[in-house]
């Protein structure tokens, strides 16, 4: 058997809350530090510091948006769920709207996962990595032996898990930075919506947004 901790089901089922104003996670409306725009989450760190705004995004297209057996689609889903488990709601917003267009199933299939690993109808082997990103959520330590036996078995590469531990990893980063910063969220899917769509990539996003900035 495999040593599998899943979330708490009923806690999971009623996160994120629905707030529809940009407000930080305790609720307030203004980041811990002032920042140099007024753009959600991490958009406002990256105007913050432009310096690491590429790195992090070169970062995020080589996890996410490369090519791989992994479909981007997949690796978004991994992002989305540490994002959950981390409770922030930034970060889940956007990749839950990033894998909603590339998984079948869209957004009911990224709620039901969120909600209830254990009962979502995705294939093993997909569901025994997002039970190593869980336990790479809870700490480094938390992966076993067991958990990467189970996604062998169900025919998981070392490519595969590896990817998934890096997300997992990366995702608790990034989510500890928005939300370290207390910086501003809605939970509002059509806030989401538009850029999930994009298909150019995170640094050509980021360059774009740049421009568009002057």
């Amino acid at each position: 058997m495999t040593n599998t901790a899943f979330p708490d089901v009923q806690n999971q089922a009623n996160w994120p809350p629905q707030r529809r104003d940009f407000v930080n996670h305790e609720g307030g409306g203004q980041p811990h530090i002032a920042l140099r725009s007024d753009e959600p989450g991490i958009r406002g760190l990256f105007r913050y510091r432009p310096e690491a705004a590429l790195p992090l995004n070169q970062l995020s297209e080589v996890l996410l948006s490369g090519d791989d057996t992994l479909t981007r689609g997949e690796r978004e889903l991994i992002a989305a769920y540490v994002s959950s488990l981390n409770r922030c709601r930034f970060c889940f917003h956007t990749h839950a709207a990033f894998a909603a267009v590339r998984v079948p199933g869209g957004m009911t299939l990224v709620d039901q996962v969120r909600a209830d690993l254990a009962s979502a109808p995705i294939p093993g082997k997909l569901k025994a990595l997002l039970e190593i990103a869980a336990a790479v959520q809870r700490g480094g330590q938390e992966v076993t032996g067991e958990h990467v036996d189970t996604a062998r078995r169900e025919g998981a590469t070392d490519d595969e898990i590896h990817d998934t531990v890096l997300i997992a990893a990366a995702f608790c980063m990034y989510n500890r930075y928005v939300d370290g910063l207390a910086t501003l969220a809605c939970d509002d899917p059509e806030h989401y919506a538009d850029r999930a769509r994009l298909t150019g990539g995170y640094v050509a996003t980021w360059t774009d947004a740049l421009r568009r900035a002057g």
